[in-house]
């Protein structure tokens, strides 16, 4: 698993104090960095030789945001520590196993595909009054890529 969340997370005391100083101390591009810390210490884990697991029966409560506003600011928060903490585990996909690269290369390369595809469709509908086909084949790809994933 690339990202233990939060309500649900455990970990071995003796695991969590190794990487602690790590933890409190997030830099991302010599800045102090305070979003996606559940991501973020899932990542240490892994680059620590630990193993994350996946709990399909575990039970949690936890507060959701319920009106869109906070709700799309949660979605950024949770995007932005995405692409962050994948730079940070690119070392790691080679030690994953197939489904976990995939996923990885999906939840990042996807988004940026459709917004240049989306970007580049508007600039030529714009000047041509016509839609590039190309942006159709990287938007099936992209969704040929996230059925993969979900199907295995």
């Amino acid at each position: 698993v690339m990202c233990c969340c939060g309500p649900c997370a455990m970990y071995r005391r003796s695991a969590l104090l190794l990487l602690l100083d790590q933890y409190e101390t997030q830099f991302f591009r010599g800045r102090p960095s305070d979003f996606g810390e559940d991501r973020h210490l899932t990542i240490l884990m892994l680059k620590a030789g630990f193993q994350t697991e996946y709990v399909p029966d575990a039970v949690a409560a936890t507060v959701v945001p319920d009106r869109l506003g906070p709700y799309l600011r949660q979605q950024l928060r949770w995007a932005r520590s995405t692409f962050r903490d994948t730079f940070l585990a690119l070392r790691l996909l080679p030690e994953l196993n197939r489904y976990l690269t995939l996923d990885v290369v999906g939840q990042n390369l996807g988004p940026l595909l459709l917004a240049l595809s989306s970007l580049a469709a508007l600039a030529q509908l714009a000047v041509t009054a016509t839609v590039p086909w190309w942006t159709g084949l990287i938007i099936a790809s992209m969704t040929l890529v996230r059925c993969t994933v979900a199907a295995l």
